[in-house]
Protein backbone atom coordinates (compact mmCIF):
# COMPACT_ATOMS: atom_id res chain seq x y z
CA UNK A 1 0.00 0.00 0.00
CA UNK A 2 1.42 3.39 -1.01
CA UNK A 3 1.17 6.55 1.09
CA UNK A 4 -1.54 7.79 -1.25
CA UNK A 5 -3.51 4.54 -0.94
CA UNK A 6 -3.29 4.84 2.84
CA UNK A 7 -4.27 8.53 2.81
CA UNK A 8 -7.41 7.77 0.77
CA UNK A 9 -8.34 4.55 2.55
CA UNK A 10 -12.04 4.09 3.36
CA UNK A 11 -12.90 1.62 6.13
CA UNK A 12 -16.35 0.01 5.94
CA UNK A 13 -18.54 0.47 9.01
CA UNK A 14 -21.75 -0.81 7.42
CA UNK A 15 -23.37 -0.92 3.97
CA UNK A 16 -23.85 2.87 3.90
CA UNK A 17 -21.06 4.21 6.11
CA UNK A 18 -17.27 4.41 5.76
CA UNK A 19 -14.70 5.94 8.08
CA UNK A 20 -11.85 7.94 6.51
CA UNK A 21 -8.98 10.04 7.86
CA UNK A 22 -8.19 13.18 5.87
CA UNK A 23 -4.45 13.68 5.56
CA UNK A 24 -2.84 17.14 5.92
CA UNK A 25 -0.13 15.96 3.51
CA UNK A 26 -2.55 16.93 0.70
CA UNK A 27 -3.14 20.49 1.86
CA UNK A 28 -2.70 23.49 -0.46
CA UNK A 29 -1.85 26.33 1.88
CA UNK A 30 -4.38 25.27 4.50
CA UNK A 31 -7.38 23.74 2.68
CA UNK A 32 -7.16 20.14 1.49
CA UNK A 33 -6.94 19.59 -2.26
CA UNK A 34 -10.35 18.89 -3.80
CA UNK A 35 -9.11 16.04 -5.99
CA UNK A 36 -7.63 14.31 -2.95
CA UNK A 37 -10.97 14.62 -1.14
CA UNK A 38 -12.80 13.15 -4.13
CA UNK A 39 -10.36 10.24 -4.34
CA UNK A 40 -11.14 9.45 -0.70
CA UNK A 41 -14.91 9.60 -1.28
CA UNK A 42 -14.59 7.43 -4.40
CA UNK A 43 -12.78 4.70 -2.48
CA UNK A 44 -15.92 4.23 -0.40
CA UNK A 45 -18.30 4.44 -3.37
CA UNK A 46 -16.41 1.83 -5.41
CA UNK A 47 -16.01 -0.50 -2.45
CA UNK A 48 -19.80 -0.55 -2.00
CA UNK A 49 -20.56 -0.77 -5.73
CA UNK A 50 -21.01 -3.90 -7.87
CA UNK A 51 -18.79 -2.16 -10.45
CA UNK A 52 -15.07 -1.48 -10.35
CA UNK A 53 -14.55 2.05 -11.66
CA UNK A 54 -15.89 5.59 -10.98
CA UNK A 55 -16.73 6.69 -14.54
CA UNK A 56 -18.56 9.92 -13.68
CA UNK A 57 -18.41 12.13 -10.58
CA UNK A 58 -20.15 15.43 -9.94
CA UNK A 59 -19.34 17.07 -6.62
CA UNK A 60 -20.46 20.19 -4.78
CA UNK A 61 -17.91 21.54 -2.29
CA UNK A 62 -20.06 22.90 0.52
CA UNK A 63 -17.41 23.70 3.11
CA UNK A 64 -13.69 23.17 3.74
CA UNK A 65 -13.13 20.00 5.81
CA UNK A 66 -10.40 19.73 8.43
CA UNK A 67 -7.62 17.14 8.36
CA UNK A 68 -8.54 14.23 10.60
CA UNK A 69 -11.39 11.74 10.99
CA UNK A 70 -14.42 12.04 8.68
CA UNK A 71 -17.25 9.87 7.41
CA UNK A 72 -18.52 9.03 3.95
CA UNK A 73 -22.25 8.25 3.89
CA UNK A 74 -23.69 6.49 0.84
CA UNK A 75 -27.19 6.42 -0.61
CA UNK A 76 -27.59 3.90 -3.46
CA UNK A 77 -29.78 5.32 -6.23
CA UNK A 78 -29.62 2.54 -8.83
CA UNK A 79 -27.67 -0.66 -9.43
CA UNK A 80 -27.85 -2.04 -12.98
CA UNK A 81 -25.87 -4.54 -15.02
CA UNK A 82 -23.72 -1.87 -16.69
CA UNK A 83 -23.81 1.04 -14.23
CA UNK A 84 -24.68 1.98 -10.67
CA UNK A 85 -25.45 5.44 -9.27
CA UNK A 86 -24.71 6.53 -5.71
CA UNK A 87 -25.04 9.72 -3.69
CA UNK A 88 -22.03 10.19 -1.40
CA UNK A 89 -21.69 12.74 1.40
CA UNK A 90 -18.46 13.56 3.21
CA UNK A 91 -19.23 14.63 6.78
CA UNK A 92 -17.43 15.69 9.94
CA UNK A 93 -19.60 15.78 13.02
CA UNK A 94 -23.07 16.95 12.03
CA UNK A 95 -21.90 18.97 9.00
CA UNK A 96 -21.74 17.96 5.34
CA UNK A 97 -18.68 19.12 3.40
CA UNK A 98 -18.99 17.44 -0.01
CA UNK A 99 -22.08 16.15 -1.81
CA UNK A 100 -21.30 13.94 -4.80
CA UNK A 101 -23.24 11.94 -7.37
CA UNK A 102 -21.13 9.07 -8.66
CA UNK A 103 -21.71 6.63 -11.51
CA UNK A 104 -19.68 3.43 -11.38
CA UNK A 105 -19.15 0.92 -14.19
CA UNK A 106 -16.51 -1.62 -15.17
CA UNK A 107 -14.18 -0.47 -17.93
CA UNK A 108 -12.35 -2.87 -20.25
CA UNK A 109 -8.58 -2.27 -19.94
CA UNK A 110 -8.13 -3.60 -23.49
CA UNK A 111 -10.75 -1.32 -25.06
CA UNK A 112 -9.65 0.54 -28.22
CA UNK A 113 -11.33 3.89 -29.08
CA UNK A 114 -13.67 3.90 -32.07
CA UNK A 115 -12.62 7.55 -32.55
CA UNK A 116 -10.50 9.97 -30.55
CA UNK A 117 -9.51 13.60 -30.96
CA UNK A 118 -6.03 14.82 -30.04
CA UNK A 119 -4.97 17.05 -27.15
CA UNK A 120 -6.45 20.55 -27.20
CA UNK A 121 -2.99 22.16 -26.84
CA UNK A 122 0.58 21.11 -27.71
CA UNK A 123 2.89 19.92 -24.97
CA UNK A 124 6.72 20.04 -25.12
CA UNK A 125 8.80 17.03 -24.13
CA UNK A 126 9.64 16.24 -20.52
CA UNK A 127 13.14 17.66 -20.86
CA UNK A 128 11.76 21.08 -21.78
CA UNK A 129 9.44 21.29 -18.74
CA UNK A 130 10.23 22.57 -15.25
CA UNK A 131 9.03 22.01 -11.67
CA UNK A 132 7.57 24.67 -9.43
CA UNK A 133 9.91 26.16 -6.79
CA UNK A 134 9.93 24.26 -3.50
CA UNK A 135 7.48 26.10 -1.20
CA UNK A 136 8.46 27.34 2.25
CA UNK A 137 7.53 24.98 5.07
CA UNK A 138 5.30 27.56 6.75
CA UNK A 139 3.20 27.90 3.57
CA UNK A 140 1.54 24.52 4.30
CA UNK A 141 1.64 23.76 0.57
CA UNK A 142 2.11 20.07 1.29
CA UNK A 143 0.59 18.61 -1.88
CA UNK A 144 3.76 19.36 -3.85
CA UNK A 145 5.72 16.83 -1.81
CA UNK A 146 3.25 14.06 -2.70
CA UNK A 147 3.33 14.53 -6.47
CA UNK A 148 5.89 15.23 -9.16
CA UNK A 149 4.86 17.80 -11.77
CA UNK A 150 6.82 19.29 -14.67
CA UNK A 151 5.24 22.37 -16.25
CA UNK A 152 5.19 23.84 -19.73
CA UNK A 153 7.25 26.97 -18.85
CA UNK A 154 5.04 29.72 -20.38
CA UNK A 155 2.02 28.51 -18.39
CA UNK A 156 3.77 29.23 -15.07
CA UNK A 157 5.20 32.57 -16.21
CA UNK A 158 2.99 34.18 -13.56
CA UNK A 159 5.60 33.11 -10.97
CA UNK A 160 7.98 35.67 -12.48
CA UNK A 161 5.28 38.27 -13.04
CA UNK A 162 4.86 37.27 -16.69
CA UNK A 163 1.43 35.59 -17.06
CA UNK A 164 0.42 34.63 -20.59
CA UNK A 165 -2.80 36.64 -20.24
CA UNK A 166 -5.10 33.67 -20.82
CA UNK A 167 -6.35 30.97 -18.40
CA UNK A 168 -4.15 27.94 -19.06
CA UNK A 169 -1.80 25.48 -17.39
CA UNK A 170 -0.07 22.36 -18.71
CA UNK A 171 2.08 19.80 -16.92
CA UNK A 172 3.30 16.23 -16.71
CA UNK A 173 2.12 14.49 -13.53
CA UNK A 174 2.93 11.42 -11.48
CA UNK A 175 2.97 10.48 -7.81
CA UNK A 176 6.22 11.22 -5.95
CA UNK A 177 6.17 7.70 -4.52
CA UNK A 178 6.39 5.19 -7.40
CA UNK A 179 2.82 4.17 -8.24
CA UNK A 180 1.10 3.35 -11.51
CA UNK A 181 -1.81 5.72 -12.16
CA UNK A 182 -5.27 4.38 -11.34
CA UNK A 183 -8.73 6.03 -11.12
CA UNK A 184 -7.97 7.48 -7.67
CA UNK A 185 -4.66 8.98 -8.81
CA UNK A 186 -6.57 10.50 -11.73
CA UNK A 187 -9.15 11.98 -9.32
CA UNK A 188 -6.23 13.78 -7.69
CA UNK A 189 -4.68 14.73 -11.03
CA UNK A 190 -7.75 16.51 -12.43
CA UNK A 191 -7.48 19.07 -9.60
CA UNK A 192 -3.69 19.15 -9.19
CA UNK A 193 -2.78 22.04 -11.51
CA UNK A 194 -2.43 25.57 -10.12
CA UNK A 195 -5.67 27.42 -10.96
CA UNK A 196 -5.63 28.32 -14.66
CA UNK A 197 -6.75 31.83 -13.69
CA UNK A 198 -3.21 32.48 -12.36
CA UNK A 199 -1.96 32.55 -15.94
CA UNK A 200 -4.53 35.26 -16.68
CA UNK A 201 -3.11 37.45 -13.90
CA UNK A 202 -5.13 36.49 -10.81
CA UNK A 203 -3.60 35.28 -7.55
CA UNK A 204 -4.75 33.79 -4.25
CA UNK A 205 -6.64 30.69 -3.19
CA UNK A 206 -9.29 29.88 -5.81
CA UNK A 207 -11.82 27.61 -4.07
CA UNK A 208 -13.62 25.02 -6.20
CA UNK A 209 -17.41 25.24 -5.89
CA UNK A 210 -18.37 22.38 -8.24
CA UNK A 211 -16.26 19.80 -10.08
CA UNK A 212 -17.38 17.14 -12.54
CA UNK A 213 -14.98 14.61 -14.01
CA UNK A 214 -15.24 11.54 -16.22
CA UNK A 215 -12.96 8.51 -16.31
CA UNK A 216 -12.73 7.61 -20.02
CA UNK A 217 -10.18 4.77 -19.94
CA UNK A 218 -7.86 2.95 -17.56
CA UNK A 219 -4.41 4.60 -17.80
CA UNK A 220 -1.17 2.99 -18.89
CA UNK A 221 1.79 3.14 -16.49
CA UNK A 222 3.97 6.24 -16.63
CA UNK A 223 3.56 9.99 -16.70
CA UNK A 224 0.15 11.58 -17.15
CA UNK A 225 -0.20 14.75 -19.22
CA UNK A 226 -2.53 17.43 -17.85
CA UNK A 227 -3.84 20.13 -20.18
CA UNK A 228 -5.89 22.81 -18.44
CA UNK A 229 -7.71 25.81 -19.82
CA UNK A 230 -10.65 28.12 -19.22
CA UNK A 231 -13.25 29.94 -21.30
CA UNK A 232 -14.52 32.79 -19.15
CA UNK A 233 -13.45 34.85 -16.13
CA UNK A 234 -16.30 37.09 -15.01
CA UNK A 235 -17.88 38.56 -11.88
CA UNK A 236 -15.48 36.74 -9.55
CA UNK A 237 -15.97 33.31 -11.16
CA UNK A 238 -13.93 31.23 -13.60
CA UNK A 239 -14.20 27.83 -15.23
CA UNK A 240 -11.41 25.27 -15.63
CA UNK A 241 -11.34 22.30 -18.02
CA UNK A 242 -8.65 19.62 -17.69
CA UNK A 243 -7.79 16.80 -20.08
CA UNK A 244 -5.72 13.88 -18.78
CA UNK A 245 -3.69 11.88 -21.31
CA UNK A 246 -1.71 8.76 -20.43
CA UNK A 247 1.76 7.65 -21.56
CA UNK A 248 0.21 5.68 -24.43
CA UNK A 249 -1.34 8.87 -25.83
CA UNK A 250 -4.92 8.05 -24.82
CA UNK A 251 -7.43 10.46 -23.32
CA UNK A 252 -8.16 8.86 -19.94
CA UNK A 253 -10.10 11.61 -18.13
CA UNK A 254 -11.87 14.93 -18.59
CA UNK A 255 -12.95 17.42 -15.95
CA UNK A 256 -14.68 20.75 -15.63
CA UNK A 257 -15.01 22.88 -12.53
CA UNK A 258 -16.33 26.28 -11.61
CA UNK A 259 -14.44 28.20 -8.95
CA UNK A 260 -14.09 31.58 -7.33
CA UNK A 261 -11.31 33.91 -8.40
CA UNK A 262 -8.77 34.25 -5.58
CA UNK A 263 -8.38 37.41 -3.54
CA UNK A 264 -4.86 38.76 -3.22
Amino acid sequence: MTKFDEATQAIRVDDATYDVCLDDAYSIGGPLNGGYLLATVLRAVVDASPHAHPVSTSAQFLRVPRPGPATVRLTPLKAGRTAAMTRATLTQGDESFIEALVTTATLDPAAVPDWSDGPSAPMPGLAACVPLPVPKTESNMNLGAQVEMLFDPPTIGWLAGEPTGRPECRAYFRMAEPQDPDPYVIALAVDALPPVVFSAGARGWAPTVELTWHLRALPAPGWLTLIGGGRLISDGWFDEDVEVWDSAGRLVAQSRQIARVGRG
